[in-house]
């Protein structure tokens, strides 16, 4: 049974910084893609990161290149997600997603993937 746990949201203040964790379990980690999805209501699932555990090539969407950066710790199973110079903006769920092979130019599409991750909260207030 394939899991994705997520965990390190929380609440912050304009400029702040968080990390968040994602372990899996159950999953074939190696040569898989990893991202991080956001949303907040009243709109889609958005994704600000990707990385493919077979190469370390990471993906970002314009909006998150320069503060987010996603690496992983492949003998752990984990991918990480660390916020810099977070915004009101970037409040929202955030979800893990895992999907075996490539994660391509597809990277950023919620339904290619696989496995998702029950959710951890980002709140940035001013």
């Amino acid at each position: 049974q394939v899991q994705l746990m997520e965990s390190g949201g929380g609440s912050v203040q304009v400029g702040g910084s968080l990390r968040l964790s994602c372990a899996a379990s159950g999953f074939q980690f190696y040569s898989s893609c990893m991202a991080w999805f956001r949303q907040s209501p009243g709109n889609e699932r958005e994704g600000v990161a990707a990385i493919y555990t077979g190469s370390d090539t990471t993906y970002y969407p314009d909006s998150a290149k320069g503060r987010f950066t996603v690496s992983q710790e492949n003998a752990k199973n984990v991918v990480h997600l660390q916020m810099n110079d977070l915004k009101p903006d970037d409040t929202a769920v955030y979800y893990c997603a895992a999907k075996y092979g490539a994660c391509a130019g597809s990277w950023s599409v919620p339904g290619t993937y696989e496995f998702w991750g029950q959710g951890t909260q980002v709140t940035v207030s001013s």
